[in-house]
């Protein structure tokens, strides 16, 4: 399960349980946000050097899972017409 997760396992968690939610809800932009923080979290991880490359190399597949998934998001370049 999760119980001896570090923090930054934690934090990572945290925001993809936020990008499940948006995309079981049809939360295209809020979703794809969550999608470009993830990356930006695990860079910052990466960049410290304080995370195992395991872990870095698990959450890079889950982020890549994630952008096939959203590969078809296109909601914020839809320019509404109610004519």
């Amino acid at each position: 399960m999760g119980l001896f997760k570090s923090k930054a396992e934690k934090q990572l968690d945290s925001i993809i349980l936020r990008l499940q939610m948006n995309m079981s809800n049809n939360y295209k932009d809020n979703a794809q946000d969550n999608l470009k923080e993830l990356e930006e979290a695990l860079e910052a991880m990466r960049s410290a050097g304080n995370v195992k490359a395991a872990v870095i190399e698990k959450y890079e597949s889950v982020v890549g899972i994630y952008k096939e998934k959203m590969k078809e998001f296109r909601h914020k370049d839809q320019k509404p017409y109610w004519h």
